[in-house]
């Protein structure tokens, strides 16, 4: 499921105009590395809820910003099969 997460997140970016050419698990979804503004996290997090049907809320976004791709795709994964989120207070 986390690899699930992990490629549709690097598709909707894609589709969302970033580059993704060298992002890996590894890549922050903030500043310190896609630089996501507030904007773009809560479409990524709408698109994400809509297709794995999870919630969000508005404070889990600061967060998500400070994750890896593959801390929040861990997190997500975990909220669909129930196990307790990565990362995540």
């Amino acid at each position: 499921m986390q690899e699930k997460v992990r490629q549709f997140v690097i598709n909707a970016l894609r589709e969302m105009n970033y580059d993704v050419s060298e992002v890996t698990g590894d890549t922050d979804l903030g500043p310190a590395g896609l630089d996501l503004e507030s904007l773009a996290l809560a479409d990524l997090a709408v698109q994400v809820e809509d297709t794995f049907g999870v919630k969000f809320d508005l404070d889990e976004m600061e967060t998500t910003a400070m994750m890896t791709l593959d801390e929040f795709a861990a997190a997500v994964a975990g909220r669909v099969t129930g196990a307790p989120a990565v990362g995540n207070a």
